[in-house]
């Protein structure tokens, strides 16, 4: 038995949060795990920035209901489900998440949530499971899967690593660099050929 596990921002969806810097206006929310490893760090300064700038979730997800699964994602998506287990891994989160995985045809996915306020302010969030990504290929593994892993960002390495197969996906040049180890694809025709020749479709 195998099964693949897809990052979703970068690999299937834009950044969302690069969405919502272009939106605002506000430059420093283009940060993302492109650049910060530490995404603690990260959330903690988004959500401080969210705050001052009173920027609500229902601001947030107005933005998110405008955009579009990236070019090629959802043909890619229907592919691959057509020949095997997929699921979703990422560190969104579920109120962020939604709309878009509906619009690739609502994959089984795993998320975070988000703590909000009465007036819609984020004013935290909650893992669902510590090193989710991780976690979720150590427990495919115990079940005797064979599992490909897809990743973009510092915070999907440990997915990779932990999986039979890593491949980045149309990484950072600052990521492709540190972890050349790993394919990295440009194209979901590229993606498409990896996967078929590790699984023999």
């Amino acid at each position: 038995m195998h099964i693949v596990c897809l990052d979703l921002e970068g690999v299937l969806i834009p950044e969302i949060w690069i969405n919502v810097a272009l939106k605002t206006g506000i430059k420093e929310l283009k940060i993302t795990t492109r650049d910060e490893p530490d995404y603690d760090k990260l959330m903690t300064r988004r959500l401080k920035i969210l705050k001052e700038n009173e920027i609500t979730l229902p601001k947030i997800q107005n933005i998110i209901n405008t955009m579009d699964p990236l070019e090629g994602a959802s043909e890619f998506i229907n592919w691959l489900r057509s020949y095997t287990q997929v699921v979703i891994v990422t560190d969104s989160f579920k109120e962020f998440a939604m709309p878009l995985l509906i619009k690739l045809g609502n994959p089984f996915a795993f998320c975070h949530n988000l703590k909000v306020s009465d007036e819609g302010i984020i004013i935290d969030y909650v893992l669902r499971i510590k090193d989710m990504k991780k976690v979720t290929l150590q427990k495919f593994k115990e079940m005797n899967y064979e599992s490909i892993a897809v990743g973009d960002s510092y915070n999907d390495i440990d997915m990779l690593k932990t999986a039979d197969n890593g491949i980045l996906f149309r990484p950072p040049v600052n990521v492709e660099e540190e972890y050349p180890n790993f394919p990295s694809l440009k194209s979901y025709k590229d993606l498409k050929q990896t996967i078929s020749n590790i699984f023999c479709f």
